[in-house]
């Protein structure tokens, strides 16, 4: 793979501080205000940074927020629902904007054509239907005020092709076995990819192969310098982490060192390195569709598939992990399935 083959487009976020469509900004254009939970989001945290609409929603979410300190009166604040949809809209539209791409679109599924992707209301999921069923028929996203539905969003908006891929792979599932109290191995892997997933990608196989293998030495600790830092991209890096699970980031609100994502290894070349993060995340989108696309068509697919990653020990994530005396803990990094010699 060469520089050219990683299908490279605009940096519409190269600076997270560069100005967004202004109406996104105005609480006035939503009448409404967020609860303090939200302020609680450190935007800047380095398992965030990979978000592309990071700049837009963040300004969003922190004007709208409600800080326990505020002296507005709470009789003048109009409270209208559906918040985070709007704000999500608003991202949709201004990231389509600025990549002067077409809004992305759920992938067709049995008889479904291509739905172009719209947050909507909780309460506009008929009662009775499956929430992934619904999404592919329509192209609506459920969307609730919470901060498991902001980072649902937002990992729409960063790996759209994923999502809808997933999304496909819910509906051939659905349609085979319906709706029941189990998912069965399929739908099992997607969710817990979905919720809790982690990508490792990585111009050096020995790094994959280690952490597949619980080798944490080998992975973690040994080529610390050869990870990037997520807010100073470094061009000579060879290994990356980013965030795939929304519930994961929203349990990042509270960092624990048990935390675990389940992962799966993006193999690039060093061109991946020396991309902008906007370059990368877009090029990163398609790579993980196919993978999950390979991995959930197998026979004997399940969540084992996925590598246990203790989220907090990768490198640059949490200070402590400085500390090779970090890796020391068994009871977050186990050895799980590594092989005995």
């Amino acid at each position: 793979m060469i520089a050219t083959d990683l299908l490279a487009k605009p940096d519409f976020h190269a600076s997270y501080d560069a100005p967004s469509d202004p109406t996104i900004n105005k609480p006035s254009a939503y009448d409404s205000r967020l609860d303090d939970s939200f302020v609680a989001i450190e935007w800047q945290a380095p398992w965030l940074c990979h978000l592309n609409q990071l700049s837009d929603i963040s300004k969003a979410i922190t004007q709208l927020s409600v800080l326990k300190n505020e002296s507005a009166q709470p009789d003048k604040i109009e409270n209208t629902p559906n918040i985070i949809a709007k704000v999500l809209n608003e991202a949709l539209h201004q990231q389509a904007d600025d990549s002067q791409q077409p809004l992305p679109q759920t992938k067709p599924a049995l008889n479904n054509q291509a739905q172009t992707l719209k947050f909507v209301s909780q309460d506009a999921l008929p009662e009775g239907e499956a929430y992934e069923s619904f999404i592919a028929t329509t192209g609506n996203i459920p969307t609730r005020d919470n901060l498991h539905d902001l980072f649902n969003g937002s990992i729409w908006l960063t790996f759209p092709k994923t999502k809808a891929l997933l999304n496909y792979y819910h509906m051939l599932e659905i349609e085979h076995q319906g709706i029941g109290a189990s998912r069965g191995r399929v739908r099992d892997t997607i969710t817990v990819f979905d919720e809790n997933g982690a990508i490792l990608v990585t111009a050096e196989p020995s790094i994959g192969d280690a952490l597949i293998d619980f080798d944490w030495e080998r992975s973690l600790v040994e080529p610390r310098k050869q990870w990037d830092k997520p807010e100073t991209l470094n061009s000579d890096s060879q290994a990356a982490v980013y965030i795939f699970g929304h519930a994961l980031l929203e349990k990042l609100l509270q960092p624990r060192k048990a935390l675990c994502a389940h992962s799966i290894v993006i193999h690039v070349t060093q061109d991946f390195f020396a991309l902008s993060l906007a370059e990368r995340i877009y090029y990163l989108d398609q790579k993980v569709a196919d993978y999950m696309d390979a991995l959930l068509s197998q026979s004997d697919v399940t969540p084992r598939k996925l590598s246990p990653l203790p989220i907090l020990g990768v490198p640059h994530f949490w200070a402590k992990n400085a500390n090779s005396s970090f890796y020391d803990d068994s009871q977050v990094f186990r050895s799980g399935r590594r092989h005995k010699v």
